[in-house]
C-alpha cells in the first residue's frame, strides 16, 4: 500500500515526532521474522492499537480491530521499500511552532 507522511496528533506524540511515514501492510504479507514475545501495546484510540519494541522503544506498526491490514512504520525499515511517500496526511493538526522549513538544513550534527 502506499506510504504517507502523517501528521496527525496521535502519530506525533506516540513518535515524538512532527511527522511519521507510514504505509498499510495487508495482514497477509505481514509477518514478524523474531523478538514477537518483545513486542508490547497500547490501545490509543479505541480499536486501534499501537505495538512497540520494549526494549527499545521503538513504535514498529499499529493495528485496527477489524482491518485486514496493518499500519506500518516506515522508518523502521532497514532497507528501501521500493516506495515513496505520495504525499502528507492530517495536516490539519501540524502545530506550527515545529514547522522547520524555513530553519538551515545539516547533513549531520557537529559537537
Amino acid at each position: 500500500m502506499p506510504i504517507w507522511i502523517c501528521h496527525c496528533q496521535t502519530c506525533r506524540k506516540a513518535n515524538a515526532a512532527r511527522e511519521v511515514a507510514t504505509a498499510g501492510v495487508q495482514r497477509s504479507h505481514f509477518r514478524l521474522l523474531c523478538g514477537e514475545e518483545k513486542l508490547t501495546a497500547f490501545e490509543s484510540s479505541p480499536g486501534k492499537r499501537r505495538y512497540f519494541c520494549s526494549v527499545c522503544g521503538s513504535h514498529l506498526f499499529a493495528a485496527r480491530d477489524g482491518q485486514t491490514h496493518v499500519i506500518l512504520r516506515v522508518a523502521t525499515l532497514d532497507t528501501d521499500p521500493g516506495l515513496r511517500p505520495l504525499g502528507h496526511i492530517w495536516t490539519s493538526q501540524d502545530q506550527p511552532w515545529l514547522d522547520g522549513s524555513t530553519q538551515p538544513c545539516f547533513a549531520e550534527r557537529s559537537s
